[in-house]
C-alpha cells in the first residue's frame, strides 16, 4: 500500500497481494464489487485496517490497450467509477515509485477507468510529480432547480449534475450554514438527510451506462471571500472530502454553463473546506446522448506520505472490519 494524498484528501494504492476482480472491463468490474461481492472493499475500507477520512485504489493491469494502468475506487459505501483526486494520487503513485516510467518535463498517463478512458498528463521535475493535469469525463446537468422534501428541512432546493458520477449540489445559504471546518459535522448531518431524499425522490441514471444510478455525493457549494469557487463533498456515510472535489467540479462546471454562468474557455480557482485548491476549467462543449455536456480539466498535486502493508489473521474477529458512526457519520443506512 502506498498512502498518498491529493490536495488533503487520502488515497491510497494498492499495488499488489489482491485476487483479480472478475470482469472483461473496469465497469463489469466495478459492478462485480458493488452487486456481487464487496469483501475486498470492506477488507481495506473498514476499521481496522482503514478509517473515515480516506478512499483506497485498487491498482490493476489495464482492461483496453490504450491504458497504461487501471484502478478501482473503493470507499465506505461502495466502488466508484471517477474520483479527480484519487485519480492525482494514482498518477503520482505510479510515476513516483517507477512502476510507469517518469519522463521530464511531462508524462502522459492513460487511466483505465469503469466510467471511461481519463488522461492525465504530470508535470515532474527532479523525480517528483508536481502536479497532474486531468481530462475529466464528459459532464451535464441533469437537472436544474431540482426541489426534494427533507425531513426537519423542508424543501430544499438542488441541481443534479454528473461529473464522472452523479452529485447533488446543494447552496448551503438555505440553511444559513457556511462552509467551514466548524460547521462540517452539522452540514454533514444535512447531507445525509438530503442524499436519502434524494434517493427516492428523485430519478437519476445515465443516459448510456444504465448501471451508473443514483447520486454518489453531495456537495454544497458556495465562494470564498476571494470570489473563488468554494465546494465541500459529503461521502456517505457523512465525512468530507478534503480536497476541492475533481467530479464534483466538472459536475458544477456543467451547471454553471447550462445557467449561462460559464463559458468555454473559462477558468477558475476551486477551493475545499480546508482551503486546498484546485484549478478547473472548461475546454470544450460536446453532447452526452443529446443533451448538452462540457469537457472539463482539473490541476492539483498529490504527495507520497507513506509505505504500508495490510493482512489479516485467520484469528481476527473482524475479517470485514467495522464501521462506528462516532468517526462514520449518521448515513450508515445509505451504506449500500
Amino acid at each position: 500500500m502506498i498512502d498518498v494524498h491529493a490536495e488533503g484528501e487520502v488515497g491510497r494504492v494498492v499495488t499488489s497481494g489482491f485476487l483479480t476482480i472478475p470482469g472483461a472491463t473496469m465497469l463489469e468490474k466495478m459492478n462485480y464489487i458493488n452487486e456481487v461481492d464487496d469483501s475486498v472493499r470492506r477488507f481495506l475500507c473498514s476499521e481496522p485496517r482503514g478509517y473515515a477520512q480516506m478512499s483506497t485504489n485498487l491498482l490493476m493491469p489495464p482492461t483496453r490497450p490504450d491504458a497504461d494502468a487501471a484502478f478501482l475506487i473503493l470507499q465506505a459505501d461502495r466502488a466508484h467509477p471517477m474520483s479527480g483526486s484519487n485519480s492525482m494520487c494514482v498518477v503520482t503513485a505510479l510515476l513516483e515509485t517507477g512502476i510507469v516510467p517518469m519522463k521530464e518535463p511531462e508524462t502522459v498517463v492513460h487511466l483505465d477507468t469503469p466510467a471511461g478512458l481519463v488522461r492525465a498528463v504530470a508535470r515532474c521535475q527532479d523525480g517528483k510529480c508536481v502536479d497532474v493535469t486531468l481530462d475529466m469525463a464528459p459532464s451535464f446537468a441533469d437537472q436544474l432547480d431540482a426541489r426534494v422534501e427533507v425531513e426537519g428541512l423542508g424543501s430544499v432546493r438542488l441541481d443534479i449534475a454528473f461529473g464522472g458520477c452523479f452529485y447533488a449540489l446543494i447552496d448551503p445559504s438555505q440553511f444559513g450554514l457556511p462552509i467551514t471546518p466548524d460547521t462540517a459535522r452539522d452540514l454533514a448531518d444535512i447531507a445525509m438527510k438530503i442524499h436519502r431524499a434524494v434517493d427516492v425522490q428523485l430519478e437519476v441514471v445515465h443516459p448510456l451506462i444504465g448501471s451508473l444510478r443514483g447520486i454518489s455525493y453531495t456537495m454544497f457549494i458556495g465562494h470564498d471571500d476571494n470570489g473563488d469557487l468554494k465546494g465541500a463533498t459529503v461521502l456517505p456515510p457523512g465525512r468530507f472530502d478534503r480536497s476541492p472535489c475533481g467530479t464534483g467540479n466538472s459536475a458544477r462546471l456543467a451547471c454553471m454553463v447550462a445557467r449561462g454562468e460559464a463559458n468555454v474557455g473559462d477558468k477558475f480557482t476551486a477551493r475545499s473546506i480546508i482551503g486546498s485548491k484546485f484549478d478547473v476549467s472548461i475546454t470544450g462543449a460536446t453532447e452526452v446522448a443529446g443533451r448538452a455536456a462540457i469537457l472539463p480539466k482539473v490541476t492539483g498535486r498529490a504527495w507520497l506520505h507513506g509505505f504500508h502493508q495490510v493482512g489479516f489473521d485467520p484469528t481476527d474477529p473482524f475479517p470485514l472490519g467495522y464501521m462506528v458512526a462516532d468517526c462514520w457519520g449518521n448515513g450508515m443506512d445509505l451504506l449500500k
